[in-house]
């Protein structure tokens, strides 16, 4: 049987906020519908369309932006180059005009109100996460596809049988699980993230991996630097207060930087104490998930609600463990996307599926093996840093405050960020033959705990924070 494969650039993908699995994932979504359109030549029989949000999706989709993905992917736009600028505008538009451009081709007439609907009480069997495309046609007929978002941007039809993916390949190192992984590891004498790369050859030559990854990163680095000088409230109706901004003039002082390697060099300056590392890395994590609740372009990692917490770890990695080359991090990056791939197809990194725990406690892991092997550990110690981060995850609800990326999502990837510092410490100077837990172990107590939570605690804003804290948002 086939092993599921996944590269790199399926774990980490380049889009805008604020959720991969509500904003990204439904945004790949009305893509699809779109191109199924065109590929059946009916694209320009279309007179209306008619958007069906069932679960997660409708329960928090406002706050997550989900109508808003749909609308601009169902114009043609990609999250990955579309101006964030240009999002609530267009989007405005649309609403107020009462128009769409399918595609950029096709204009029909749209109703914000009676054309996207948000099934409140209704949720179809195969995931939390889903909606419904209808294309009804001048000739009477109709075209109508269900896709699944689930989590990190990845997406399935109704049918489950395909994804918005790339093309099998006979990988060198076919990989389901932790157990696997160290069994090439050992085989070969390969790191994990040697392993890796030798696998995403099997897509692409080594120079446009690596080209990728550093694409990845200039990303991941230029949204750090733009959410640690942006300053104002959140959008949304919270009045969430930005504070990364406010944090790195304290950590810095009033000094004006020309550039992100002018920016890091003074980071570095301000020394090495515990507390001051402390407030970077927070900083850091801030920084990212702050853009991240504005429609900023992010790096899912492995999805945008938990978007700030590798930056933040790879950050404090090249700032403080003087790791500024091209090389550490790539060999970073690639190892995080090994351990969080095995969270994919062992359990799931949808919070719609498992709470936080699968979002902020994967992305905790992916960064504590990913340090670990970075400053020098074992494939062992990689392992059990992963399986540490996310042992301290376990359980983690998600119950985001008014549906929104915000309370207590920001804050959050700063936990994420020190507890994956702490892990890849505890590795580093423990033998991991005494573990007592496997990240196999972990894995599966992960998925366990998943299906036993109760769903008001998995991104619906049915429960916990979500009740307990008063507010007053304005109506769409």
């Amino acid at each position: 049987m086939q092993k599921e494969q996944i590269s790199v650039f399926d774990m980490f993908k380049i889009g805008i906020g604020p959720s991969s699995s509500h904003t990204l994932g439904p945004w790949r979504a009305a893509q699809q519908f779109v191109s199924l359109l065109q590929s059946s030549q009916v694209l320009e029989l279309v007179t209306e369309v008619k958007i069906l949000l069932y679960g997660s999706l409708a329960k928090t989709g406002r706050g997550h932006g989900t109508d808003v993905a749909i609308l601009l992917g169902l114009s043609g736009d990609d999250p990955v180059t579309f101006n964030v600028d240009e999002v609530t505008p267009k989007t405005e538009a649309i609403k107020s005009e009462g128009k769409l451009c399918l595609g950029g081709f096709r204009e029909i007439g749209f109703s914000y109100i009676y054309d996207l609907l948000f099934l409140f009480t209704e949720s179809l069997p195969f995931h939390p996460n889903a909606v419904t495309f209808q294309a009804f046609l001048s000739n009477g007929k109709a075209v109508s596809e269900t896709y699944y978002s689930i989590g990190g941007g990845f997406v399935v039809s109704d049918n489950c049988e395909k994804s918005a993916g790339k093309a099998e390949v006979d990988l060198p190192f076919p990989i389901e699980n932790a157990g696997e992984l160290l069994h090439w590891c050992r085989k070969t004498g390969l790191k994990i993230s040697e392993v890796v790369m030798e696998n995403e050859q099997a897509w692409r030559s080594e120079q446009e991996t690596r080209a990728g990854v550093l694409n990845i990163y200039k990303t991941i680095s230029e949204c750090i630097y733009r959410g640690c000088h942006t300053r104002g409230n959140l959008p949304g109706g919270l009045n969430v207060a930005r504070r990364a901004a406010a944090l790195n003039k304290k950590l810095i002082g009033n000094r004006a930087y020309n550039n992100y390697n002018e920016w890091v060099a003074a980071i570095r300056a301000t020394g090495e104490g515990f507390k001051n590392i402390l407030d970077w890395v927070s900083c850091f994590a801030l920084a990212v998930n702050e853009e991240n609740a504005s429609f900023g372009r992010v790096v899912t990692a492995p999805t945008n609600g938990a978007a700030g917490v590798i930056p933040a770890v790879l950050q404090y990695y090249i700032v403080f463990c003087d790791a500024f080359k091209e090389e550490q991090v790539i060999q970073f990056l690639l190892t995080a996307s090994e351990i969080g791939s095995i969270f994919k197809k062992g359990a799931t990194i949808s919070a719609a599926m498992g709470g936080c725990q699968a979002e902020i406690g994967v992305s905790s892991a992916m960064a504590a093996a990913a340090l670990t092997e970075c400053l020098g550990g074992t494939q062992r110690q990689a392992m059990m840093a992963a399986e540490i981060a996310m042992e301290h995850h376990l359980g983690l609800t998600c119950d985001p405050i008014g549906g929104l990326v915000q309370v207590p999502c920001i804050e959050r990837n700063t936990m994420g960020a020190i507890k994956a510092i702490t892990a890849s410490q505890l590795a580093l100077q423990s033998n991991p033959e005494y573990a007592k837990v496997s990240l196999d172990a972990v894995v599966k107590t992960m998925w366990q705990t998943a299906l036993d939570m109760n769903s008001k605690y998995k991104e619906t804003a049915d429960g916990g924070l979500a009740i307990n804290i008063p507010i007053s948002l304005p109506e769409c």
